[in-house]
């Protein structure tokens, strides 16, 4: 089994996700622990590795400086208690990070942010754009204008789909619990630690709990949920104990976790993902935008010869090549009439076309399958 545990320290891009009762005690903010977390992730920084830190807090944060009472809040508490501790908890990550020379960013996102394929193109383009100038976001549910309709409702589902977004290899989500058990270590003597979890099964899934944290809203099962999500997406996932200082290094050097292993790639899944969707339109290119493409090249407008088809921005579209062969798959950036308008034109020309600047590409490399 230790031979099929995954190496974090080897993290091409790692996401993290904190928990409230790791990040905020009874007296407020544990800085002490954050900015150990922090020396961590400038760390792997400096490795090389890109991190993306998926952080709950800012409600637990906001409801001590609103006064609120302690239990349940209603929705307009919490989005209020949001409201003031999203940007506390911001600049605590900041201050963390900058004498590190590390620089942050925030991102907030709601279910509807990734299950809409137009904001899930945006969201995974921003993320791209910051992870390639060397920021670490600092990602959150945006429970200012979330609703019970819209939400994730735990960081532990949302920051399995971050790590799917932005095809990291690897996510760590750091809980007050060393990992999976057979039933609940709290309550169970005979509870068994399972080091290594090769497939998701509905044993596997049964050993879901409830939540023990009073901060925290999820439990095992939540866990369990984010696991499968992040699996099914080429991500190893692990669950580790988090209060300890530095988390990710005691990770590193073999603290006891619970591993689950990867179906595959991150980016082949991807690919896997865009292939089965049912294509919305087609896009005719020349002999030389055909060639780019099979040198693993993104599709540009000015190798564009006709569009068929009605679609949106996001939506799947077959390339086919001067004598109509399939070339590719992909997510493209422009709506059909877009497509037609900037259709043979170099990217430079499209702000002067459209009226606004676009991106470059009708279809990034990342989102096709050639």
């Amino acid at each position: 089994m230790a031979s099929l545990r995954p190496d974090i320290a080897t993290a091409r891009r790692l996401v993290v996700k904190i928990g409230s009762a790791l990040l905020v005690g009874p007296d407020g903010l544990r800085g002490q622990w954050l900015r150990a977390l922090c020396d961590d992730v400038a760390q792997w920084r400096q490795r090389g590795t890109d991190m993306v830190l998926v952080s709950s807090g800012s409600i637990a944060l906001g409801r001590r400086v609103l006064g609120l009472p302690g239990g349940a809040l209603t929705l307009e508490q919490a989005q209020a208690a949001a409201a003031v501790g999203q940007i506390r908890l911001a600049r605590a990550y900041e201050e963390a990070l900058a004498p590190h020379g590390v620089a942050t960013a925030q991102i907030l996102l709601t279910l509807e942010d990734t299950d809409d394929r137009r904001r899930y193109l945006n969201s995974r383009a921003t993320m791209q754009a910051l992870l390639s100038y060397g920021v670490v976001p600092i990602v959150n549910e945006n429970d200012t204008i979330a609703t019970d309709e819209i939400r994730y409702g735990d960081n532990d589902r949302l920051a399995a789909q971050i790590a799917v977004t932005a095809g990291a290899d690897q996510l760590l989500l750091l809980s007050d619990v060393d990992g999976l058990y057979t039933a609940n270590p709290k309550t169970d003597p005979d509870a068994r630690h399972i080091p290594i979890v090769e497939h998701m099964t509905a044993e596997i899934e049964a050993m879901g709990g409830d939540p023990v944290s009073g901060l925290s809203k999820g439990g095992m099962k939540t866990k369990l949920m984010a696991a499968r999500t992040a699996v099914s997406g080429g991500c190893a996932m692990a669950i580790a104990e988090g209060s300890v200082m530095r988390p990710l290094s005691a990770v590193a050097q073999g603290a006891r976790v619970t591993w689950f292993l990867p179906d595959g790639d991150p980016q082949l899944a991807r690919k896997r993902w865009i292939a089965a969707m049912k294509p919305r339109g087609e896009i005719a290119v020349d002999v030389g935008a055909a060639q780019a493409l099979r040198d693993g090249k993104s599709l540009l407008p000015a190798g564009v010869t006709g569009v068929s088809g009605r679609f949106g921005r996001g939506e799947p579209v077959t390339v086919v090549g001067p004598a109509s062969e399939t070339l590719a798959h992909g997510l493209i950036r422009y709506t059909s009439d877009e497509t037609r308008a900037i259709a043979g034109h170099r990217s430079a020309e499209i702000a002067e076309i459209l009226g606004y600047e676009g991106r470059a590409a009708l279809i990034h490399r990342d989102d096709m399958v050639v």
